[in-house]
């Protein structure tokens, strides 16, 4: 009966771990077949580089001018530098923003530029080509940046719940939802909780091959910043780490492995044409839930004014690492492991932090190498092998490790003993994460009294939705102590960016298994945090003009279904419960009417620029009659109408108190 509630599986027998793990061995991708279990991978190994993605012919948006290169390309620089900025002065800000707007980097340089870069350093073996260098710049707003730039609040409406409320309020406002309490609490930060009078309006984000560029680089945007009436509220430098430990975070561990593929930017695998071209265990995700005004999973609409379109919503945050501290906990919980039987004998503290990173520190998943670290060969993908279907209770990788709980893969149960979801179904909470380290990396060998340095990682991410991607993953997966759900005992939080919590470790026996729970503490710390919003440069030229656009747009391909509300303030476009797309004021007093009551089933944004409601066999059963026009918009306006608009031309338009 599906009415029923499942009761959590029941605690079961305890066994070694030292046999299952042994078994799964075999199963590792890159072993070579004397491998054992008495090599566990230190701290700081070197990590593999996985192969650049391979080109496909219609790749759109490699060759996107207008939308900044962060988003889907990424600078991957060595050094990089955040600089918070606050304006007292709209109009000498607007002049600034003019002038640095031709210098900001596109996708299409910065997505050029790394497929050289990763060509010529898989040919030199791993080693940086000498010959290929760049310094790159980029540009976000926060609410107050948008507002103070346009000279007017930039949403039409802030719906409870929505992104736009999100992005309004700032993560200081909601940060005891996100976990931000305690030691991590606004309190406590670096930026991101000024007051008005230092709000931070702009990130300015530079990076570069060369140390020396970047610092010519930050001088000279720190000059200019005069004349413009503006102030450097926080500095954050930042650059990989040196030696064996480039490209991994502080507390040892490969990081940035695990991005999601972009449709249309990626090359598809002609095998499958889900996954990316080169890295078979990378689903193509639908590039809108990262870029504004592309496709989205189920066509959804995104709800958000037109100068969103082409942007991206940007989560900074510094995030301190307590490095001893973390891998004290480490060695000191193995003892416990080990005595339930959940560790093998021959286990090390690296073992045990494989476990809650997912990963060694070289980048290997544990799932198919749980002894020891075998990295992939130069130009593969570590993850290729990576699922998680076969591993619903977590004996290979622990239902609690930082990489599963982030992205659950194909291994998501949230009825035990029920099948997992599938992959797919998660698409619409992946985010791109550019992360970098900041501070010096520490060394064992040296008195910890000798390195209070500060030291951690500046969390840069993108997506669409602030509310339905960064917090989801933060709230509802990372930070909860219950996911995956209805587990008996709890699966814990994330021990590596997750709240103090116990967590729990399966471990396998031929009748079943027993959880051993330890608790586990945090040693990461939030320091600061911002939410901001990357444009596209028309619409960081139009605010250079104080211009801002704030009709929402309905773009291409978006499909309304029922419950469906887009909120312009003034007026609200919504499919209704009994199928009918009307147009409503403020009052609920309708504006207009497809006349579709009782028929309707969705409303669809065509990409030849018509606007039809379609009934629940797929029957066209009203049209605005404006097919024939790929490059139409659709906007709903603040001033009370719906239009679809040809450029400036008109080719439909509904409200203004027009009926039917």
């Amino acid at each position: 009966m599906d009415d029923v509630q499942p009761q959590p599986p029941a605690r079961r027998t305890v066994i070694r771990a030292g046999a299952a793990a042994a078994a799964a061995l075999t199963v590792c991708p890159y072993a070579a077949s004397t491998a054992t279990a008495a090599t566990a991978a230190p701290p700081g190994a070197p990590a593999r580089p996985a192969a650049a993605p391979g080109r496909a012919a219609a790749l759109p948006l490699r060759s996107d001018r207008t939308t900044q290169g962060d988003i889907l390309a990424g600078s991957r620089k060595d050094h990089a530098c955040l600089l918070l900025l606050h304006f007292r002065d709209a109009a000498r800000a607007r002049t600034w923003l003019g002038r640095l707007v031709p210098e900001l980097s596109t996708t299409e340089e910065m997505a050029r530029f790394n497929a050289a870069f990763s060509a010529a350093r898989l040919k030199a073996g791993g080693a940086d080509p000498a010959g290929l260098s760049a310094q790159w710049t980029g540009l976000s707003l926060t609410h107050a940046g948008l507002r103070l730039l346009a000279g007017r609040e930039p949403f039409p409406a802030l719906p409870a719940g929505s992104t736009a409320e999100a992005f309004a309020q700032g993560p200081a406002v909601r940060a005891e939802q996100l976990g931000d309490t305690g030691d991590s609490a606004p309190g406590s930060w670096l930026f991101g909780a000024e007051g008005p009078e230092h709000a931070v309006h702009a990130v300015l984000g530079l990076s570069a091959d060369d140390p020396a560029k970047l610092a010519a680089a930050v001088a000279r945007h720190t000059k200019a910043l005069g004349p413009a009436g503006g102030e450097v509220v926080f500095r954050q430098d930042a650059g990989k780490l040196p030696g064996a430990l480039k490209g991994h975070e502080h507390f040892g561990f490969s990081d940035g492995i695990s991005q999601p593929g972009v449709r249309g930017f990626h090359a598809p695998d002609p095998a499958d044409g889900t996954t990316v071209k080169g890295k078979p265990g990378t689903r193509l995700v639908p590039p809108g839930e990262f870029l504004v005004g592309q496709e989205k999973v189920g066509r959804r609409p995104a709800g958000l004014p037109a100068w969103a379109t082409g942007g991206s919503f940007q989560v900074v945050r510094r995030l301190a690492q307590d490095v001893p501290g973390w891998w004290a906990q480490a060695r000191e919980r193995l003892a416990g492991l080990k005595k339930s039987g959940a560790a093998p004998p021959e286990a090390t503290a690296t073992w045990v932090a494989a476990r809650l990173v997912g990963r060694w520190p070289g980048g290997t998943p544990i799932a198919g190498c749980p002894l020891a670290e075998q990295p992939a060969p130069l130009g593969t993908d570590p993850d290729a092998a990576l699922k998680y279907a076969d591993d619903p209770d977590g004996w290979h990788t622990p239902l609690f490790a930082h990489i599963r709980k982030g992205n659950p893969r194909d291994g998501l149960v949230l009825v035990p003993g029920r099948p997992p979801l599938a992959a797919a179904d998660l698409d619409g909470r992946r985010i791109i994460r550019r992360g970098i380290p900041f501070g010096p990396a520490y060394d064992f060998d040296r008195p910890a009294g000798e390195q209070e340095a500060p030291r951690g990682l500046v969390f840069v991410g993108y997506q669409a939705d602030l509310v339905q991607q960064f917090e989801f993953l933060t709230k509802r997966w990372i930070n909860d102590v219950d996911f995956p759900p209805a587990r008996n005992p709890r699966v814990g939080a994330d021990p590596v960016l997750g709240p103090e919590s116990p967590v729990t470790f399966e471990t396998e026996s031929a009748t079943g298994s027993r959880a051993t729970t330890l608790g586990f503490g945090r040693f990461v710390r939030t320091e600061g945090a911002l939410y901001a919003f990357t444009p596209s440069l028309p619409t960081l030229r139009a605010l250079a003009q104080g211009k801002l656009d704030r009709s929402l747009e309905v773009h291409r391909g978006t499909v309304l279904r029922a419950g469906d509300v887009l909120d312009a303030g003034s007026v609200r476009l919504t499919l209704k419960a009994d199928g009918d797309l009307v147009l409503l004021d403020q009052a609920g007093s309708l504006l207009w009417s497809a006349g579709t009551e009782g028929t309707g089933n969705e409303a669809v944004f065509s990409a030849d620029g018509e606007l039809t409601v379609r009934g629940a066999s797929g029957t066209n059963l009203w049209s605005s009659g404006t097919a024939g026009h790929p490059g139409a918009r659709m906007l709903v306006r603040p001033a009370g109408d719906v239009v679809v608009l040809d450029g400036d031309r008109a080719l439909w338009h509904a409200g203004g108190g027009h009926v039917g």
